[in-house]
């Protein structure tokens, strides 16, 4: 084990046309991923993550189910080429992210994580249906203030990503007033397209629904302990994994917190694995003492 060595899961909004395809060309195993994920799926999500097209890619039912398979193949990748050499001390996700975390960390079969995404993304599509709503990123304000914010417009705050920026949640008026409360406390509120108020008390049918698919689920006891979307802290048994999960859609994002916690139990290195670059260009600015890579620039002869 690398006790200073995290893996880090990227979510929603990491998604881009041709994820994936290098690694499943690459590797064989990789290759497998996606091939078992079509399988668990029952239609070609692969040519989908490789060809899109993007707003296909972009629906939530579908950008959810193909960053966990574009994930994991490389990882599977980055696993065959010995690009990551020992097991890391400790795994996390952000948002849908945590799904890859937990297929890594050996809690979730990952086809039953495929067809539960799936239907995570669905029932998410579809609550924001019923109770339209948006998000904006918050930044240049600390926590308190935004949950001030928060308090005073009716929006909540779905994630915590860093000291001075918080994404907040809610029916679009309430959105709006708060990145107008805002910009008169000398923040500025961003807005992020979403087809709903993810994390947020709008999503609880969506949680609900989801919770029943969850008690059918098989969870095992992680082999590598996982740090919790809901918490902040770790989850070391299969009844926290479930627990975190329940709530996770509905409950905000604390990873400014998870990955505080990460740095105080040891972590110096955070290698994000996955599409994009999204989680390294923040913890490089949220967490400096940290050294953080994507796997996009790890060449083929550096190990971790």
């Amino acid at each position: 084990m690398d006790p200073e060595l995290v893996l880090v899961f990227p979510g929603q909004g990491s998604q881009k046309v041709g994820m994936g395809r290098a690694a499943a060309t690459s590797s064989k195993t990789a290759a497998g991923v996606f091939a078992e994920a079509d399988e668990a799926l029952g239609f070609d999500l692969s040519r989908l993550c490789f060809e899109g097209p993007e707003e296909r890619l972009k629906e939530t039912a579908n950008t959810q189910p193909a960053i966990l398979a574009a994930s994991v193949a490389v990882l599977a990748a980055a696993l065959d080429a010995d690009t990551i050499q020992r097991r890391p001390a400790l795994v996390a996700g952000h948002s849908l992210g945590e799904y890859s975390a937990l297929v890594a960390a050996g809690a979730l079969e990952f086809g039953a994580a495929m067809r539960l995404v799936r239907e995570r993304g669905r029932l998410m599509d579809e609550a924001g249906q019923a109770s339209p709503g948006t998000l904006a990123a918050v930044v240049g304000l600390d926590e308190a203030t935004v949950e001030e914010i928060c308090g005073e417009s009716g929006a909540e705050v779905a994630n915590y990503n860093a000291a001075t920026q918080t994404v907040v949640g809610g029916a679009p008026e309430a959105v709006e007033r708060a990145c107008t409360l805002a910009k008169e406390r000398g923040g500025r509120g961003l807005p992020v397209k979403v087809s709903g108020a993810f994390h947020t008390s709008l999503m609880a049918p969506a949680a609900e629904a989801f919770a029943r698919l969850l008690a059918d689920a098989e969870i095992a006891e992680p082999v590598i302990p996982v740090v919790g979307n809901v918490s902040g802290g770790t989850l070391n048994s299969a009844a926290d994994v479930r627990a975190d999960l329940e709530q996770q859609i509905r409950r905000p994002v604390r990873w400014h917190q998870s990955v505080d916690a990460m740095e105080t139990a040891g972590a110096r290195r955070a290698l994000e694995v996955g599409p994009g670059k999204v989680l390294t260009a923040q913890l490089k600015r949220s967490h400096p003492g940290l050294e953080a890579r994507s796997i996009e620039e790890i060449s083929e002869t550096a190990n971790v």
